[in-house]
């Protein structure tokens, strides 16, 4: 039986509607005609990657970041992405270490605080009015008030490239995890309650914001 193939052509302007079942297709590359770019809000909710280092004189950052996920699970590897090269991904290549914190909705204000352009001599846990707890197999802190932090070793920085082979002003920070924070009160049945944690995540636009809703269990189907 032959294949069916269905031939999409390049739209010459910015975003166009498909009449024929109402849909929106346009090229990153050519615009998306929308009052706004949607990119962020499809690939939504998305949790906030919010990252503490610490430089080699000691000086300690903390910065969130929406590009954020976990890419392997033995051993535990997770990522974070800066879109130009900032006070964290310095801090990282410097001392190899840092830590993911997991913002609650309790924490969305200081989470907030901590996205504040300033100087990198300035330490975002005191500007944000957080704790610094000790790490145990890091030098860097976490969010003492956090439900979870990730301790992470680094293993590679890397500058993205875009299709043509150009470097991107974007960098790639994928760590290890060698400790995890958990607060008892989290724990329930031996199971760290997501739903209880009340996890912020980043949903589209530039203010835009989510939390979990509801949860449910579906399990993958055996061969």
């Amino acid at each position: 039986m032959l294949d069916t193939f269905v031939k999409v052509t390049r739209p010459a302007t910015a975003g166009q509607t498909n009449r024929m079942n109402d849909v929106h297709f346009y090229d990153p590359l050519v615009g998306h005609g929308l009052p706004h770019d949607p990119f962020k809000a499809i690939v939504a909710p998305r949790v906030i990657g919010w990252i503490s280092t610490r430089a080699a004189n000691g000086r300690l950052n903390l910065a969130p970041y929406s590009f954020f996920g976990a890419f392997a699970t033995f051993p535990p590897i997770i990522g974070f992405c800066s879109e130009a090269y900032k006070d964290s991904i310095r801090n990282i290549e410097e001392t190899g270490e840092f830590v993911w914190n997991l913002t609650s909705k309790t924490l969305a204000e200081q989470m907030n605080l901590t996205s504040m352009p300033v100087p990198p001599e300035v330490d975002e846990f005191e500007l944000a009015g957080l704790t610094p707890a000790a790490g145990r197999n890091v030098s860097v802190p976490h969010v003492g008030e956090s439900p979870a932090a990730l301790e992470c070793k680094l293993l590679q920085v890397v500058r993205l490239h875009s299709l043509d082979g150009q470097p991107m002003d974007n960098y790639l920070a994928l760590g290890q995890v060698v400790g995890v924070h958990i607060q008892n009160a989290y724990l329930k049945d031996g199971r760290f309650d997501t739903l209880a944690a009340d996890p912020v995540m980043r949903a589209g636009y530039r203010a835009d914001y989510a939390q979990i809703g509801s949860m449910f269990e579906m399990f993958r189907p055996k061969a």
